[in-house]
């Protein structure tokens, strides 16, 4: 019998994330999953009017194109894919799998290949750019075990986090996003950490169920060169099939000068793939309420209640910095008491502390008014 959780899931990402209109052409992508969420979202996508298309994929597959891929074999299979995204106005991409690592042992030559020209082609210069998109995880038993929760409860999590009322969410944002866009200097403070940058004249955008699922973050992006202090990350993150644990960052006029994680040889690898990852694409601030730990997933936790992210390399469009790469990594610190506390200033203004907001027109965006 077919789930209805996954029937409603499927409403949401195909009329509220993509919003599909009659006529249009809707990319399908999964990677791992089984196939009744897919034709739950084809139906969902004919019933609009639109046409579904479909792509199955698998990571142990992907695995093994880019293991020994050739940059005339990358380019072909970016040309092709960029070709079939370019016919789309709208994207839903669904990731799952049995095995997060699946990507861990491909050589960082052949990642920084795939990254560099399939991701950039494909998703960052067509996607991301040209289509209403929307991008989630599946719920899977690997990703029950991460959470540390049972499989029953990790689902029950799960729907709860992506069919809750993010209309609501989009309205409680606006003050925050309005906020935004007013600001000028902003400043971190936590346990290991004290940054400072300007956001001024990039502003806010709301991240509110319709490219992302979950949700649950405003965001925005330094002045390319503002970047100055320290800043040490308090979860674990995942990169490339590799989790890193107690990440510290250095900057100075914006570039990251120095790192160190568990792996300090292994990141600073990362942040020399080109010049840009040793700069700072995107700020966000998470506030998804039903999302309360790290789960080693960054989709969900960059929206954790009470934190923030920070993330060197790639800006998005809607909030420019000017800073280019391969790499847009998403690294999040959490400022809630049990994780150390910490606090966040807008223009010498203490907006946020212990992740909760404190100014009155911000109240809206705390947990107990989100739920």
């Amino acid at each position: 019998m077919l789930d209805p959780r996954l029937t409603k899931l499927a409403d949401v990402l195909v009329n509220y994330s993509v919003k599909a209109q009659p006529g249009e052409n809707i990319l399908i992508e999964a990677y791992g999953i089984d196939n009744a969420l897919v034709k739950e979202i084809v139906k969902k996508v004919h019933a609009a009017g639109a046409n579904p298309y479909v792509n199955l994929r698998d990571h142990a597959v992907i695995r093994q194109l880019v293991m020994n891929g050739t940059e005339a074999q990358m380019q072909t299979w970016a040309a092709a894919d960029a070709f079939q995204m370019k016919q789309m106005q709208g994207y839903i991409g669904v990731r799952g799998g049995a095995n997060i690592y699946e990507l861990s042992d491909i050589p960082a030559d052949r990642m920084k290949l795939y990254n560099s020209i399939y991701y950039q082609q494909v998703h960052f210069d067509v996607r991301v750019k040209d289509t209403r998109w929307v991008v989630l995880r599946y719920p899977t038993s690997s990703m029950a075990q991460l959470a540390s929760m049972s499989t029953d409860a990790f689902e029950e999590f799960y729907f709860n986090v992506c069919t809750m009322d993010y209309g609501k969410m989009s309205k409680a944002m606006d003050a925050l996003k309005e906020l935004m866009d007013r600001t000028d200097k902003v400043r971190l403070v936590g346990p290991g950490t004290d940054l400072t940058f300007s956001i001024k004249g990039i502003g806010g955008v709301k991240c509110d169920g319709e490219l992302n699922i979950p949700d649950g973050e405003v965001y925005s992006a330094p002045v390319r060169d503002s970047v100055n202090g320290i800043i040490s990350f308090n979860t674990p993150t995942p990169h490339d099939g590799f989790i890193f644990e107690n990440i510290v960052l250095e900057f100075e006029n914006g570039k990251i000068i120095k790192a160190t994680a568990n792996d300090t040889d292994r990141i600073n690898e990362i942040f020399d793939m080109d010049e840009g990852a040793r700069y700072v694409g995107e700020f966000a601030i998470g506030v998804n309420p039903y999302i309360q730990h790290p789960m080693k997933d960054t989709l969900f936790d960059e929206k954790i209640d009470g934190s923030f992210h920070f993330t060197p390399g790639n800006c998005y469009d809607d909030a420019y910095n000017g800073n280019k790469s391969s790499l847009h990594w998403d690294i999040v610190n959490i400022q809630r008491p049990e994780y150390g506390g910490g606090e966040i200033w807008f223009d010498d203004v203490l907006i946020r502390k212990d992740g909760l907001f404190v100014l009155p027109e911000l109240l809206q965006l705390n947990p107990e008014n989100l739920k």
